[in-house]
């Protein structure tokens, strides 16, 4: 049975600017923030399963009042290390998601974040992430592990990972933007990323104005759905404040 562990970076509101400011809960309204701001989680998720220890996707790559990577306490924490990691899924690598892949350390040496990952991108995702920039993507911060040795590379319409893991190209969110299955047999777990990253956004229909193609999107959050209903999908919710994990 594959165990879930959600990694939150924090609530923040994000506006038109795609600048991330943090947020509480207990004392900001959010009123007080641009017209238009969303109110989200950053929140990597940890799936331990008989075969590997993973990450879905980075965050922001905050780090916390210690110095360290908040990713890192958090995976310290549920009793893990960094080095623990063996694979990092990359739904897409806009900067809330990707921020976190690599990090300087204290004698500003960029590492990557989890040294002993395999790291699957989308190879049109690199490219298209390259070739686009800000404020969506920020390159200096993904050009790193594109370099890597650690990176390996999606390629085609939907693939297979180790046997047990499914990524597909759904590009509703952003044009590259992939999501994945994880089924080991006994449970079948869903990462969407920002194809499906509220609990609400798979209830209610609603064409949403921060997505490439809203129209889409939309039909990919009703036909994840209906799928998820069916097989008994656990989902992993990227920007949820209240429900990172559900079944629908």
């Amino acid at each position: 049975m594959a165990k879930i562990f959600p990694l939150s970076e924090g609530v923040f509101t994000v506006g038109h600017d795609k600048q991330f400011v943090p947020f509480s809960l207990q004392n900001d309204e959010l009123t007080n923030r641009p017209t238009g701001s969303l109110l989200v989680e950053i929140l990597p998720f940890l799936v331990v399963t008989d075969k590997d220890v993973m990450v879905l996707d980075t965050g922001l790559g905050f780090k916390a009042a210690n110095g360290e990577m908040q990713i890192h306490n958090n995976l310290r924490a549920l009793g893990y290390e960094p080095e623990d990691v063996t694979k990092v899924l990359m739904s897409h690598l806009h900067k809330d998601h990707a921020g976190g892949v690599i990090y300087k350390d204290a004698n500003g040496v960029v590492k990557t974040t989890f040294p002993n990952a395999a790291y699957y991108v989308y190879r049109p995702e690199a490219d298209f992430a390259l070739a686009t920039g800000y404020p969506s993507f920020q390159p200096e911060e993904i050009e790193p592990l594109l370099s890597s040795s650690q990176v390996q590379w999606l390629d085609g319409e939907t693939g297979t990972i180790d046997g047990y893991i499914t990524f597909t190209h759904s590009g509703g969110h952003s044009p590259q933007h992939v999501v994945y299955l994880i089924d080991d047999g006994t449970d079948k777990i869903f990462f969407g990323g920002d194809e499906a990253p509220q609990l609400k956004q798979m209830k209610i229909k609603y064409v949403a104005k921060y997505d490439y193609d809203g129209k889409k999107a939309m039909q990919l959050r009703e036909q994840f759905a209906e799928q998820g209903i069916a097989e008994g999908w656990q989902f992993l919710f990227y920007h949820d404040v209240q429900t990172p994990v559900a079944r629908l």
